[in-house]
């Protein structure tokens, strides 16, 4: 078959590198975040996470072909800020969200499982 090996969209291989980041020269404050190996399920969740940054301004993403594993975000700023700050604050903000769920998810399970043995 043609189809490449399921480990191919997730695996980086060599040189490869996960973010590259390409200034906007035409844009004043922005910038491309390119992402190597990754789907919608993350570009969707930056996106949505950079709109909430009060000094984006912009802030979209695009799968550039679905072969390839790369999500395009691209991302502007009020000046205030870099883009670069943006995206590093919405991933962090990301992170501190996830594991707030996680957490929760744990102590509901907990709950549950007493319940369930009581």
């Amino acid at each position: 078959m043609n189809a490449p090996e399921p480990f191919e969209h997730f695996l980086l291989h060599g040189d490869d590198k996960k973010i590259t980041i390409i200034p906007d020269t035409k844009v004043p404050n922005a910038a491309t975040f390119s992402l190597n190996k990754e789907d919608h399920t993350l570009g969707n969740l930056i996106r949505e996470q950079l709109l909430h940054e009060p000094h984006v301004v912009f802030a979209g993403y695009k799968v550039p072909h679905p072969l390839v594993a790369e999500v395009v975000i691209r991302v502007q700023t009020d000046g205030e800020i870099t883009p670069q700050d943006a995206f590093t604050s919405a991933i962090t903000d990301l992170i501190s969200e996830i594991s707030l769920l996680e957490e929760r998810f744990k102590s509901s399970l907990r709950d549950k499982k007493d319940e369930l043995n009581n």
